[in-house]
């Protein structure tokens, strides 16, 4: 029995979980160990994607020059695409930044105006009557409280300035790190494949192939279609003559990334937006939101995107329940491709051990 292909992958199980349970108690030997991994895991992933991004470039320049050659000139000439952004985007930035801080004050307006309507109704009278809420508990409530929300306020302009600097630190760290990785990104599965028996390298080099052409493929298509999101977005914000439509825009193409929930996420400011001017504006951009998200899952996404993953639409949203629940927002961004990796472990676990 103890040399049957079951006992042992058991038996490895169990180890692992007991190797688990020992390491949390002595977490002093781990902490180090997880603020290093929580440390580079943002420039880590970040330079994956843009990894993802760049490769057929690079691959197509450094048929005709050496690679590190054809790597400076991708980053180069990404150096110059984003300083044509700043002129070119810039000034319309500025222009709509101008225009909402003139218009601050005819939002306010609205929106005090708007409350005190709510109030004056005879639903909200009797919501107020209520011993659970009332407008004078809420106002006493944040006079008692006024001195631990100023000291809050301190703790958290000190974690912004934390965020900023680790923003920053990122940002330094991510050009290199995703250097090395154009430069040297084919070396590392050799390196994993001396790590196992020869007998089992055919097919974790399969394993490798299809986890980075899943990889590449839902990261390479969710950055087109989200770009194609943005832009038709823009411009129909821009027929219906919403403010901020090029904000309102790349906030479309960004929450985009989220599968599901993510253009619905991206049109809330939008309709918010659109009731500031009128409830038929708002109304506008429902009707425009709606039309680029039948563009999107009829056109778009098809194209780009295809079958190449092969998870079922209702498995996606099964994934994403889960990844929410212990991820949050994090969770549902990076929910679909551990979830395309794991579905390619799994699928190969089986030739794998036969192997064995």
């Amino acid at each position: 029995m103890v040399k049957e292909k079951w006992f042992r992958i058991g038996t490895g199980i169990i180890m692992a979980f007991l190797i688990i349970y020992l390491g949390t108690k002595v977490s002093f030997i781990f902490t180090p160990l997880v603020i290093i991994i929580q440390t580079l895991f943002p420039p880590i992933v970040i330079s994956g994607i843009l990894y993802y991004l760049l490769r057929p470039i690079v691959n197509l320049l450094a048929k005709k020059m050496p690679r590190t050659l054809a790597i400076i000139l991708v980053f180069v000439g990404i150096a110059g695409v984003m300083t044509a952004g700043v002129f070119v985007i810039g000034p319309e930035l500025q222009r709509q930044y101008s225009l909402f801080m003139k218009n601050l004050p005819a939002y306010s307006k609205n929106i005090q105006e708007w409350v005190l309507t709510v109030m004056d109704k005879e639903w909200f009278q009797r919501f107020q009557e209520n011993d659970y809420f009332s407008v004078e508990k809420i106002t006493d409530y944040l006079q008692n409280n006024a001195k631990n929300m100023l000291q809050d306020a301190g703790t958290k302009i000190a974690s912004t300035v934390g965020f900023v600097a680790n923003i920053i630190m990122v940002l330094v760290l991510v050009p290199f790190v995703l250097f090395f990785i154009l430069k040297d990104g084919k070396q590392a599965p050799t390196f994993l494949l001396k790590i196992l028996p020869k007998k089992h390298q055919n097919e974790a080099v399969n394993i490798l192939k299809d986890m980075d052409e899943a990889l590449s493929a839902y990261i390479q298509g969710q950055m087109i279609v989200s770009f194609c999101v943005g832009l038709t977005a823009y411009i129909g914000y821009l027929i219906i003559g919403l403010d901020y439509s090029l904000v309102l825009g790349f906030v479309a193409m960004v929450t985009n990334v989220i599968p599901f929930i993510g253009p619905w996420i991206g049109t809330f400011p939008a309709v918010i937006v659109g009731l500031l001017h009128s409830p038929f504006q708002a109304l506008l951009v429902i009707v425009v939101v709606v039309i680029v998200q039948q563009i999107d899952s009829n056109i778009t996404s098809p194209l780009v995107m295809g079958k190449k993953l092969n998870i079922h639409p209702l498995t996606i949203i099964f994934v994403l329940l889960v990844a929410g629940k212990f991820g949050g927002l994090l969770g549902l961004i990076f929910a679909i491709p551990v979830y395309a990796l794991l579905k390619v472990i799994v699928s190969h676990m089986y030739r794998y051990f036969r192997l064995d």
